[in-house]
């Protein structure tokens, strides 16, 4: 008698993958359809004029940082150059003018990319949490491809052949909490609540956040997620971080969002969760605002309301960053 070793949770037995916890809802996709039906009837929002967020010169290491050093600039939404023991990390690059399957129609940047392509250090690895266009942009990807040819691409499972189809070569495609090891670094798929949907595929790739560490020094790329239980158990798994990159925008209405996008007030209670046992070493940096608009929320209250949730949890001001396009800071 062969013993049957049951899936993960988070393997759907009728194929792909779901969302594991029992108060998540699963119908995810059903809730979003209703959103985009009644989303030209949302309600009127206060206009943000293109280009009027701070944008700063980023001043990351060139080609790269010193092994020893950290340093992180922000390109836009999901979009960062990390760099970590010596080498530069993309996490879900876009520098596509549209987040869109198509480069005429669908949401348009609000402020062109804090780095110019052109300007970007030799890349070394690149990131992806999910398929959603906002995160894998497929123009991007292959002008990664072309300009950087040797970078190695981590991908969460049921992503490494679309990848692969766009040019990339090195590729490895990991489950929840699997690791792996590139040149030193140690890096882990994280768990997430979300969903994916590229086409008319449903749930067929994982999604997830990432881990980026290098000896003592650990950055925790959160990709997209909703609110869920287990931010205590990744913290005291992986941790204690340097980084957290935490999505703070597209939340708004609730009713569609709450399943997969944190609002600014649970953004920073799970960030409290992920850093219990970091101290005071440990950041949160604000990302998945200001630059595409994908939900009815003004562009500009995502910051406000987490500095305002930040301050009332009585957390140190110094430890919030709220990133200028094209900024760069490094880790003490």
């Amino acid at each position: 008698m062969t013993d049957t070793v049951n899936p993960p949770d988070h393997h759907d037995p009728e194929g792909g993958f779901r969302n594991p916890w029992p108060l998540a809802p699963q119908r995810v996709f059903t809730g979003l359809l209703r959103w985009v039906v009644t989303r030209t009837v949302g309600p009127r929002i206060r206009r943000t004029p293109r280009g009027s967020f701070p944008r700063m010169r980023p001043a990351f290491g060139a080609p790269r940082a010193r092994p020893n050093e950290v340093s992180l600039t922000w390109v836009g939404h999901a979009t960062f150059l990390l760099q970590i023991g010596g080498k530069n990390v993309l996490t879900d690059p876009v520098w596509s003018n549209r987040c869109s399957p198509v480069p005429f129609a669908g949401p348009r940047r609000y402020m062109p990319p804090g780095i110019p392509f052109s300007d970007l250090p030799p890349v070394d690895l690149v990131l992806l949490s999910h398929d959603h266009y906002d995160h894998l942009d497929a123009r991007t990807v292959r002008r990664i491809v072309a300009a950087h040819p040797e970078a190695r691409w981590l991908v969460p499972l049921g992503l490494a052949s679309f990848v692969s189809q766009l040019g990339a070569r090195y590729i490895a495609e990991l489950d929840w909490w699997a690791e792996t090891h590139v040149d030193g670094l140690r890096l882990g798929c994280v768990p997430a609540q979300h969903f994916s949907a590229r086409g008319m595929r449903r749930n067929r790739s994982l999604w997830c956040g990432w881990l980026a560490a290098f000896e003592e020094r650990r950055c925790y790329f959160v990709g997209d997620t909703g609110r869920h239980p287990d931010f205590g158990t990744i913290g005291s798994r992986l941790g204690p971080f340097d980084l957290v990159l935490m999505p703070i925008g597209s939340y708004d209405p609730r009713w569609a969002m709450a399943p997969v996008h944190l609002n600014p007030e649970e953004a920073v209670d799970s960030f409290v969760e992920l850093s219990a046992g970091s101290g005071q070493r440990c950041s949160m940096v604000a990302m998945h605002w200001g630059t595409f608009k994908l939900t009815f929320e003004p562009m500009t209250e995502p910051p406000e309301r987490a500095q305002a949730t930040w301050l009332e949890r009585g957390l140190p001001r110094e430890r919030l960053w709220i990133m200028a396009h094209g900024e760069t800071r490094w880790v003490e």
